[in-house]
């Protein structure tokens, strides 16, 4: 079977982006897919993006509709509703936009390499500077070229590479086999931040195998973004951070890890204390009170925030000559 099913979960303030991502999937040169469109009560209504659609394209796209639950929760409604026909499934975020050769170069090669999880490199705007391609990983981890056109990778410790730096990776450019998309979900609860990230992790830990292609995939778009414009002094800024840290406590919890991995996550756990502290110290700083409620609930999670809040203070308000 080479079916895939396409799942893309709407939620957009501006009309015609859904409709551009869907005519870049319509353009693909696989062309046995379907289509599981989430609406996660959008408040951009989805009909009119569906209106210009033919009948042949329309009766290829399923709608699911649901409560506004986040991304993750939308993604999986999608999970839940793929067909027992489908070999694949494809993430598409319903801003960006596909490449032709997407689909047809990730079936042709999970299948040839006998893969189960895919990714293509993704391109963007500047503000898409935290992410780089595949070809970027040579230069600081081990690559096997698999293939040669397209160009087809595998890292052989792919799960120690991405705790280090995830930034190569992006749900608009992952494919998935059977395997992973029928018992793999997101978790719902981090609708704020990072859940992409432990949905990674776990694929690229349970699947058989891993590969990425370095010709691009996906092209990012400037829809909807849950960081973009987000204030570090905003009770939603405070939020994601901890929605990082829960997502990477998680992440250590589920998996054995050597100390190199281990100290890879906590690194990444003390950043997002880091940024989190950095915003209410900026509350402070303008007399305005931090959001003591929020940082009380991360304490009870994790005691260690309250070391890193008292070394942030000795370093910000006490003479270097007093400082420990």
């Amino acid at each position: 079977m080479t079916k895939c099913s396409v799942v893309i979960p709407y939620y957009q303030r501006d009309a015609g982006i859904l409709r551009r991502a869907l005519a870049s999937v319509f353009a693909q040169s696989h062309a046995d897919f379907d289509i599981i469109v989430v609406d996660d009560e959008s408040p951009c209504p989805l009909d009119p993006e569906l209106s210009g659609l033919s009948a042949a394209e329309r009766a290829r796209i399923h709608v699911v509709t649901q409560a506004n639950a986040g991304p993750g929760a939308a993604r999986n409604a999608g999970l839940d509703a793929v067909p027992a026909d489908s070999a694949y499934v494809a993430f598409l975020d319903s801003d960006d936009e596909w490449t032709p050769d997407h689909l047809r170069i990730a079936v042709e090669n999970l299948s040839r390499f006998e893969a189960d999880c895919y990714f293509a490199s993704i391109s963007g705007g500047d503000a898409f500077y935290y992410h780089f391609g595949v070809s970027a990983l040579s230069q600081v981890t081990q690559v096997a070229r698999l293939h040669d056109d397209p160009p087809i990778v595998e890292i052989p410790d792919i799960a120690s590479v991405m705790l280090k730096n995830w930034s190569f990776m992006h749900l608009s450019a992952m494919v998935t086999g059977a395997n992973l998309f029928r018992t793999t979900r997101f978790e719902a609860s981090l609708r704020l931040a990072a859940e992409d990230v432990l949905f990674f992790y776990e694929c690229v830990r349970n699947g058989r195998r891993t590969i990425l292609s370095d010709a691009v995939g996906a092209m990012r778009g400037e829809g909807v973004n849950i960081f973009h414009g987000v204030d570090s002094t905003s009770p939603l800024f405070l939020e994601q951070q901890f929605n990082t840290w829960v997502a990477l406590d998680r992440l250590g919890a589920r998996f054995p890890h050597g100390a190199d991995d281990h100290a890879s996550i906590e690194a990444y756990k003390q950043t997002a204390r880091q940024q989190a502290l950095w915003g209410q110290a900026r509350l402070v700083k303008s007399r305005r009170a931090p959001q003591f409620r929020q940082l009380a609930h991360w304490a009870w999670r994790d005691p260690r925030i309250v070391t890193s809040a008292m070394r942030l203070a000795v370093g910000k308000f006490l003479p270097k000559a007093a400082r420990p």
